[in-house]
């Protein structure tokens, strides 16, 4: 499978997190760290939104925060549970907090480097079907935080895939709040 065309215009990103999110699913997240490709296809994704108590910048700007509240197209990256790494795509204006979680996806390119990342017991179906496991199979790490991923140099890229027709998306409650669980900002491939 192709990964496309590198996603570098600002428009793509420039809209708010839910309209870009919707539009993630079938797209690629693509890295190359020291000669090494990985890729997946986006299966599964959620949006927070400044005005979302759900959200990591419901209380305004801060130090973990500030690069939500950069223009889209830059990464987010989170630490949680003292544990994990989550990826996010940062959407919107310069100014406003939001950005779209990357969930789940597809590993198409580099399997047996993400494999090897995430241990060779691990089922390829299991290899990136969550927002943790999938930072690890792709590589990326904290250092990666505020990256731009609009850039022909950046380690981390989206590309175009394939889009994904209506009927197989899924609109539900995001996974694992309390707040804001109202809010049909989770979009999944299935």
């Amino acid at each position: 499978m192709s990964s496309g065309r590198q996603i570098r215009g600002r428009k793509f990103f420039e809209r708010s997190a839910p309209e870009v999110a919707r539009d993630l699913l079938g797209r690629v997240v693509r890295t190359e760290f020291e000669g090494e490709v990985t890729a997946g296809k986006i299966l599964e994704v959620e949006a927070y939104r400044e005005d979302d108590p759900a959200s990591h910048c419901y209380g305004g700007p801060s130090e973990r925060n500030r690069a939500m509240y950069l223009e889209g197209g830059h990464l987010y990256i989170y630490f949680i549970y003292g544990m994990h790494h989550c990826m996010n795509v940062v959407t919107g204006e310069e100014g406003y907090g939001e950005a779209v979680l990357i969930r789940a996806i597809e590993p198409i390119e580099g399997i047996d480097i993400m494999r090897r990342r995430r241990g060779p017991k691990v089922r390829e179906r299991d290899l990136a079907n969550g927002p943790a496991k999938l930072v690890v199979a792709l590589g990326v790490g904290p250092e990666e935080y505020g990256l731009d991923l609009r850039s022909r140099e950046s380690r981390v890229t989206l590309h175009e895939g394939e889009p994904v027709a209506e009927e197989r998306v899924r609109v539900t409650p995001r996974i694992g709040i309390s707040k804001g669980v109202e809010m049909l900002w989770r979009w999944v491939v299935g």
